[in-house]
Formats: C-alpha cells, structure tokens, sequence
C-alpha cells in the first residue's frame, strides 16, 4: 500500500477519503480502497449515517480502481 507522509495525507481533499469529517481511510488507489475495506468496522467515532456514506464513497473508488466487492453494505463486512 502507499504510505502517505502526513504533508501528503494533509494535501488531499475531503472527498478523498471514506469518512471524509474525519479524514479517515484514503481512497486514492486500488491498494487504499482494499485497507479502507478491511478496516472500515475499526474506524471509531462515526455514526451509522457516516458509515453509509462513507460505504457509498468506496463503492465509487472500487468502480474506479477495478476493486471486486464481495459485500453489498458495510454491515456484511467480517460475515462468512
């Protein structure tokens, strides 16, 4: 995955990432889109609206960078 140096991290905009108030989980490639995935139920501090936003961003960056979803919503995220 790209690391982001904190310049970097600080550059992009909102709207380049999952939870963009919080500016968690860039979406700026295949490989983010992939972390922001695995991650997502370790972000803290958001609401459920948040999360749906934020499912529908990555959605839109998976389409993007050709990312195979397997979950239809956030909520499938960890069930086998």
């Amino acid at each position: 995955m790209t690391k982001f140096s904190t310049d970097d991290r600080n550059d992009l905009d909102k709207r380049d990432f999952a939870f963009p108030t919080q500016r968690k989980e860039p979406l700026e490639n295949a490989s983010h889109v992939r972390n922001a995935i695995s991650r997502f139920n370790q972000v803290m501090d958001v609401s459920d609206d948040e999360r749906d936003a934020a499912w529908k961003r990555i959605e839109a960056a998976a389409k993007k960078f050709d990312v195979e979803l397997s979950e239809k919503s956030w909520r499938e995220i960890g069930k086998d």
